[in-house]
């Protein structure tokens, strides 16, 4: 064999590829696929609840001549009345349980400012001013319906706000236990609850919600401030009205 041939079969072998042994890599372990998440479930329109204080929710009008009839509602929760032992206590059946009363300070769009309750008499009135109506007192706590307002939401041009307020005219100042909910009801809107759910101890009156014409929009906001009485309440909305004792 020549020389010339050795050298080729030198450089031919340099230029053969090797051969390498990979390592082994484990196999993929096969998993079960977990079980698919449930359906989203749908979100509820027939109730809104503002549950924090100042939370607000604004609402255009469905209705060419405005919102129709706008209802508000006060229940709560009277608690067992103590009665009395004997014959006396029976006849006049004791010391009742919490009394909650339902009212609203109004302002026109022309300046006119007043209140509706059922204490003092002053119910208001629907299809004239000041266009909010009460429904009258629930005397004996006995109505699960509660305490009920109407606004005539046709006529909120004419209004520029509505402060809702409960107020304890009989039984101890004790808003955790009353566990006051007010509702505000129209024709094609959910339902707006306001929990009363941050009780101040010892304050004979609670803010509830602000209704406001907000350029044709009503606007509905949680307050939930506690108060000793009316005059308080007056005072820290400005309001500006003359207080006297009343009675029922």
């Amino acid at each position: 064999m020549s020389a010339v041939w050795r050298r080729w079969r030198v450089s031919m072998a340099w230029m053969w590829p090797r051969t390498r042994r990979l390592p082994r890599r484990p196999l993929p372990l096969l998993l079960p696929l977990p079980p698919p998440l449930p359906p989203a479930r749908p979100v509820s329109l027939s109730k809104v609840t503002l549950e924090k204080r100042g939370q607000s929710i604004s609402l255009e009008k469905k209705q060419e001549r405005g919102f129709g009839e706008i209802r508000i509602n006060l229940n709560w929760s009277r608690g067992e009345a103590k009665r009395s032992g004997g014959l006396l206590g029976g006849l006049f059946g004791g010391n009742r349980g919490i009394d909650l009363d339902l009212g609203c300070l109004w302002e026109a769009a022309d300046g006119n400012k007043g209140c509706v309750q059922a204490l003092g008499g002053t119910l208001g009135a629907y299809d004239e001013p000041p266009y909010v109506r009460h429904a009258g007192d629930d005397r004996t706590g006995d109505r699960p319906e509660g305490e009920n307002m109407t606004v005539n939401g046709d006529h909120l041009p004419r209004l520029r706000r509505i402060l809702i307020y409960a107020f304890i005219y009989e039984g101890v100042p004790n808003w955790a236990a009353a566990d006051g909910v007010a509702m505000v009801r129209m024709a094609g809107h959910p339902d707006i609850e306001v929990r009363l759910d941050s009780p101040e101890a010892n304050q004979g009156l609670c803010a509830i919600a602000m209704l406001e014409n907000d350029g044709g929009r009503l606007k509905l906001t949680k307050e939930e401030r506690y108060f000793r009485d009316h005059r308080e309440l007056d005072m820290a909305y400005g309001w500006g009205l003359r207080w006297v004792a009343g009675s029922k």
